[in-house]
């Protein structure tokens, strides 16, 4: 199931946080924000990685944040901002690290 209110916002600049994706949102006039996630990196002490999720009521509100915030600069970086797709299942990576080998 898709979800069409859940916004994947793509090219932030690192010195953006949750608070600080969501108050951008919040800028879009009709738009309220359920939820603002940026993604982080946790083997590099939660630096971002330059993307997150941003969750809007409705999807009329999604289409509107859509058209006012894809393409808009934030420090430079021209954001990419589209319906966020579900997250495929990843296949093993084989990242049991079974030393038996030895």
């Amino acid at each position: 199931m898709e979800d069409k209110n859940k916004l994947y916002v793509g090219n932030l600049p690192y010195t953006v946080d949750d608070a600080a994706l969501e108050a951008l949102f919040k800028e879009v006039e009709g738009v309220t924000v359920v939820e603002a996630k940026v993604i982080t990196d946790k083997f590099n002490t939660g630096r971002s990685k330059g993307f997150g999720f941003v969750t809007v009521e409705s999807e009329e509100m999604a289409n509107k944040a859509i058209e006012a915030m894809n393409g808009k600069e934030i420090e430079g970086r021209p954001l990419t901002v589209s319906v966020a797709r579900p997250q495929e299942k990843r296949s093993d990576r084989g990242g049991n690290f079974d030393r038996s080998y030895r």
